[in-house]
């Protein structure tokens, strides 16, 4: 019998042996181990918020390159940065009476019965409540502003000064109607020398990217609530927005070159998350030739 209990305290004191051992070994194992674990973990996080930066310049990268020329502004407050600029769905040239044509629907900037017009070479895509814009210059240049479509520029009356942008309300084949004429009412006419316009989508309008620049939120996209003469400082009440990314804090700015025809849009997003931030920068090109 006392040999028994001998045996047994000797058992539970192996047993103790070997898990204290055990202990220390797996505390020596996760010294060695936690660290590149935690290097894994953390190479990974950064490679999620920098694809995930990259994935939004290269989308807002996209979308600036189909900006109406002289539509792209930047503006900010205290709070947020915005961006705002009108995208094209797609271009081409009008039937011009300087382009030596004897016959066919001229688009008119003398006349306000020039409201139906072909369109020379093939097509583009377009749809009825479509937007056609001719020589935008931007704003400042109130008959050259698509920006006032929605302004008493643009309506039909004949006191109104006109603007340079109408929509499409039929279209067969190569010839296209439009609601009315503002062209011709523009003081004084601004044709495009090379007889081109641009379409814009009439489901889209305007867009603007909104980003706050100090503390982390959202990179949202706004489109379809309009045009704004004046660049607004508040997310638009009406249209679509989707999230572009979260956990961002923006810088953004826009300048162009002396004679207009280029602009430079200067963006840099910082994503965080967990306590580490990523930060990237891009430099995108806008043409501005009208």
């Amino acid at each position: 019998m006392k040999r028994h209990h001998t045996q047994l305290g000797f058992t539970l004191i192996e047993a103790v042996i070997v898990i204290v051992v055990t202990g220390i070994l797996v505390g020596i194992v996760a010294v060695f181990i936690g660290k590149p674990v935690q290097g894994y973990t953390d190479a990974v996080r950064r490679a999620e918020l920098t694809d995930a930066a990259d994935v939004a310049l290269r989308r807002l990268s996209r979308d600036i390159h189909m900006a109406l020329p002289n539509s792209v502004r930047v503006s900010s407050d205290a709070s947020n940065f915005y961006l705002e600029f009108i995208p094209t769905t797609s271009g081409g040239r009008y039937r011009d009476v300087a382009d030596g044509s004897t016959g066919g629907n001229f688009l008119g900037f003398t006349s306000s019965a020039g409201s139906v017009f072909d369109v020379l070479g093939a097509a583009p895509s377009m749809s009825v409540g479509d937007y056609v814009v001719v020589y935008n210059l931007g704003t400042g240049y109130s008959p050259a502003d698509a920006y006032r479509r929605d302004q008493v520029e643009c309506d039909a009356t004949p006191v109104s000064p006109g603007c340079n942008i109408a929509q499409i309300s039929a279209i067969s084949g190569n010839t296209v109607t439009l609601d009315a004429n503002p062209f011709a009412k523009q003081q004084p006419p601004l044709p495009s020398p090379n007889a081109r316009f641009q379409v814009v989508s009439g489901s889209i309008r305007a867009v603007s990217y909104i980003c706050p620049r100090i503390s982390t939120g959202n990179l949202t996209r706004y489109w379809n609530y309009g045009f704004n003469t004046a660049q607004s400082l508040s997310v638009p009440a009406t249209g679509s927005s989707s999230i572009l990314v979260g956990n961002v804090i923006c810088t953004m700015d826009y300048s162009s070159t002396a004679n207009g025809r280029n602009g430079i849009l200067y963006i840099q997003l910082t994503l965080s998350s967990s306590g580490e931030s990523v930060t990237l920068f891009q430099q995108i090109h806008v043409d501005n030739a009208p």
